[in-house]
């Protein structure tokens, strides 16, 4: 459990000449592209200072299911800034994620991996691929809230919240300004998830108005996806939820050369982690073939971060240099351009060795001598006249057959009161009143009751002719269904929200 800190901790605006960063050396490969990465920084004369932590897969068998103990969390949030290895969380039940914990605990809310293409030197077929993605890192099914229902269902509900979304839609907006860029794309869903992937969509049209120096369009994930695949030049900077992003920056990496070339931040107000975008690939672990590269371009941008640019920048360069004189590890070895075949503490040494030079054929790397943080203010939400008009009542019933009418005609009867059965859906599709005896039902019923004034009127996503109902209705309801020998799971109340409907209607609604 997280504790107070004993001392204050540092402030970005305020890090000491010679900060002090956290640690982790992972699992896996992860110590030998750790050492192989700090033996670069410290050639390259960076100014910090250590402290090391345990994290992973020891820690996770020790007893602590976290896969964290206090005393490194304490560590943590004294420092504020933090260079991570890759870490294995272990199969089965039982274990969180400790990357989702710390981005979640530390408020790392932007996840921004940049990613180009090194042609010729790393095999790819976009030259100018040069692709920065920005991920929402707290939110979405990664909240990993996840039940068990009834015996053949479960849930894993997907929260979105306005601050939220307008946070990194504003930190995507700010960085592409503050770099450089020119065209800012938002990649969602929202033509099956409305209410969700809608409002991060809404929200970016929102804030794209107050940028009108960038140019911005929005893609279907699953087009975009695509797209990113065959057409990666086309595309910026990209804005997107936190499962979208996990996926298309993989198939970005990849088809730049490798996802052991790329790094990533992860970014709060206050605290910054930074990390390669690859696992812990246990299986090659030990064997000194591993690319540090993902895990040394994290730490240029940590390096960044921290006020020391052009230590980045010699170490980037001199990385350039390396791949451009062909010393490649196996990973993106080709009989074209590579001329030496290294292990990872080799390629390391190679990389020192060219510290001061710069590359001949691909683009330098240029830092201006101090940079900003990106600060997001964000404002609250104007407040929204909020009415109660219904209820989903979730229904775990496995009667012989199935029969949505038997269910529906019982549900009939115990309505009463201000409320009324509006219809059953059984994952998500209509099946009472009117359902079609193709559609394949489980035992997990979602059962509507709306007010007895309400009537739906889709075409403008209200209830018209709604009198609000209180919450001894909805309780009293659920006295009935339960005296009547019914097992109700959970419940949802339905809302208007300055008369707009706030929530999704069946399919066949």
């Amino acid at each position: 459990m997280l504790q107070p800190l004993t001392k204050p901790a540092a402030s970005f605006d305020n890090l000491l000449e010679t900060p002090t960063i956290t640690i982790a050396h992972g699992d896996g490969i992860g110590g030998e592209i750790m050492d192989a990465t700090l033996s670069i920084m410290n050639a390259a004369g960076a100014a910090l200072k250590y402290d090391t932590i345990a994290i992973g897969q020891e820690v996770y068998l020790s007893g602590i299911t976290s896969g964290i103990n206090d005393a490194s969390w304490e560590t943590l949030r004294r420092n504020r800034v933090f260079l991570k290895a890759p870490i294995t969380t272990p199969q089965g039940g039982g274990y969180k994620s400790l990357n989702v914990t710390m981005r979640k605990a530390l408020g790392l809310f932007a996840n921004v991996r940049p990613v180009r293409a090194f042609t010729p030197f790393v095999d790819c077929r976009f030259p100018n691929l040069d692709i920065v993605i920005i991920r929402e890192n707290e939110e979405d099914l990664y909240a990993g809230i996840e039940h068990q229902q009834t015996p053949e269902v479960v849930q894993c509900p997907r929260t979105r919240i306005r601050p939220g979304c307008e946070r990194i839609i504003r930190y995507a907006f700010e960085y592409a300004r503050a770099n450089g860029r020119k065209k800012v794309t938002c990649m969602t869903k929202d033509n099956i998830m409305k209410l969700t992937d809608g409002l991060f969509h809404q929200v970016f049209d929102e804030v794209s108005r107050e940028y009108p120096d960038l140019e911005t369009n929005h893609y279907i994930i699953d087009i975009g996806s695509a797209l990113l695949a065959d057409q990666p030049e086309r595309f910026d900077v990209i804005v997107t939820l936190n499962l979208y992003g996990d996926i298309i920056s993989d198939i970005v990496a990849q088809v730049a050369g490798s996802v052991g070339l790329a790094g990533s931040s992860n970014i709060g107000a206050d605290f910054a982690m930074f990390e390669a975008i690859h696992g812990s690939a246990p299986d090659i672990a030990g064997k000194n073939i591993a690319n540090p590269s993902g895990l040394l371009q994290a730490a240029c941008m940590m390096l960044v971060h921290l006020q020391q640019p052009k230590v980045a920048e010699t170490i980037q360069n001199a990385w350039l240099r390396t791949l451009e004189e062909g010393i490649h590890t196996a990973d993106i070895a080709s009989e074209a351009y590579t001329a030496q075949r290294v292990g990872t503490r080799e390629f390391a040494q190679a990389v020192i060795g060219r510290l001061g030079q710069e590359p001949q054929k691909l683009s330098p790397i240029r830092y201006p001598e101090t940079t900003q943080p990106i600060h997001i203010d964000i404002q609250p939400a104007k407040l929204a006249n909020k009415t109660l008009v219904g209820v989903d009542v979730f229904i775990d019933w496995n009667e012989p057959g199935r029969q949505a009418e038997t269910l529906g005609r019982l549900l009939e009867t115990l309505a009463g009161g201000q409320l009324q059965l509006k219809m059953i859906t059984n994952r998500g599709v209509k099946v009472y009143p009117g359902g079609f005896p193709e559609t394949f039902c489980t035992d997990h019923w979602r059962c509507r009751f709306v007010s007895i004034h309400s009537h739906l009127d889709p075409a403008h996503d209200r209830m018209e002719a709604v009198r609000p109902i209180h919450s001894k209705d909805i309780t009293d309801l659920l006295d009935r269904i339960t005296d009547a020998g019914l097992e109700f799971i959970k419940t949802e109340n339905l809302y208007q929200f300055d008369g707009i409907r706030g929530y999704s209607l069946g399919q066949g609604e």
